[in-house]
């Protein structure tokens, strides 16, 4: 009985160890090349963002894009942000508490910037008005 006990412990310490390593696995090249290339392709979209509003050929697009610009751009490098800490920087496979660790700061800091932004919006407002 015993030689039977500890092979069901052995199996099932190393079923554990399987599940383990596949939840901690790293993503293949094929997804480190699939996010490079929307990595990519969110950066052409900055790029063109900039270039309609205030480029040489701004037009009616660029006028109608203008007040939504700086809060486009901060959504698009936010996206970017979050690909790039979750594949490059490994936190998709990292426990859930180091995830934590490294988000809640940066909402606490999301929170301060939509703050100063809306003081200088405030601001500008009551300025203009005299």
């Amino acid at each position: 009985m015993d030689a039977h006990a500890s092979t069901r412990t052995a199996t099932t310490a190393a079923a554990a160890a399987d599940a383990d390593a596949a939840e901690h696995s790293h993503p293949t090249a094929g997804i480190y090349v699939k996010i490079g290339i929307v990595l990519f392709v969110l950066t052409a979209l900055e790029v063109g963002l900039y270039e309609m509003t205030y480029g040489e050929r701004a037009g009616a697009f660029g006028r109608a894009v203008e007040p939504f610009f700086v809060a486009i751009l901060l959504l698009l490098s936010a996206a970017k942000f979050a690909l790039v800490a979750m594949y490059y920087m490994h936190l998709k496979q990292d426990h859930k508490l180091f995830s934590g660790v490294f988000v809640f700061p940066l909402i606490i800091a999301i929170f301060v910037v939509v703050g100063l932004i809306l003081l200088q919006a405030y601001h500008f407002a009551f300025a203009r008005s005299g």
